[in-house]
């Protein structure tokens, strides 16, 4: 159990990581909400 909320965290902080700042963040979440709408769309019946 403690290997997996480690590996979680170690997950959390990398992205965290990444975006560098809240806008950063905004953005990147933002791009994947964009993503899974677009798959959405596109998996709608016709």
């Amino acid at each position: 159990m403690r290997f997996i909320v480690a590996l979680v965290l170690s997950a959390a902080a990398l992205s965290v990581a990444a975006c560098n700042t809240v806008e950063g963040m905004g953005k990147d979440v933002r791009s994947a909400g964009d993503a899974v709408a677009k798959t959405a769309d596109g998996a709608k019946p016709k």
